[in-house]
């Protein structure tokens, strides 16, 4: 998997995904153009998103009709000594079996997304000089 980010504004960045493009931004207050989510809302919503695909393709699989699902992900960056924070909410239709509501809560930790924050990471980084 590979991203690329190119500026288009003063922090406004499109971003290259295979054939897709989003964009990112920072706040006003951060001397952006508030044009697009920041990367760090960035980071929440690919949590909630992987969250929500994980655990509808476990339905799915399981041959369960859940109906509409709602995964929100609050996002508070990690200061100095403390650790980074999540608070994912999954919103299940409450005439749910209580199984299948056990079993989706535990599919839920198992997103790709949440694995690779609740693991080690590990970056390899290089410099091109270009132009």
């Amino acid at each position: 998997m590979k991203a690329t980010a190119r500026r288009t504004g003063t922090f406004t960045h499109e971003i290259d995904v295979r054939e897709h493009r989003v964009m990112a931004d920072e706040h006003r207050e951060a001397g952006g153009e508030d044009a697009a989510p920041n990367p760090q809302e960035l980071l929440a919503a690919s949590l909630a998103s992987c969250t929500a695909i994980t655990v509808e393709m476990y339905a799915k699989r399981k041959g369960w009709e859940i109906g509409p699902i709602e995964v929100e992900a609050e996002y508070t960056p990690a200061e100095r000594g403390a650790p980074t924070r999540f608070k994912l909410t999954l919103r299940l239709p409450k005439d749910l079996p209580s199984d299948q509501v056990e079993r989706l809560t535990v599919i839920a930790a198992k997103c790709p997304i949440h694995r690779t924050l609740d693991g080690e990471v590990m970056f390899d980084e290089r410099i091109e000089l270009v132009g």
